[in-house]
């Protein structure tokens, strides 16, 4: 547990292994969606960020992104 580090009040689990802070449900998104990071396969940080993604149809845009590029 930590304290998220825009909100110093509130308690939280969510920590950003790669930079080392806490995020409250609140302040909870990825900071660096794009830039490789080693922890992202068991980061619920990201995991939560891309939930809240979702389109409509219920596809991750970032999935079909990747599925896009890998086929060419």
């Amino acid at each position: 547990m930590g304290r998220c580090k825009n909100h110093p009040d509130r308690e939280t689990s969510y920590g950003c292994l790669k930079h080392g802070y806490f995020l409250c449900e609140d302040c909870l998104a990825c900071g660096d969606p794009k830039l490789y990071c080693t922890h992202r396969p068991s980061c619920i940080i990201h995991f939560l960020t891309r939930k809240k993604r979702k389109d409509g149809d219920g596809t991750d845009p970032e999935s079909v992104s990747h599925q896009s590029a890998s086929n060419l």
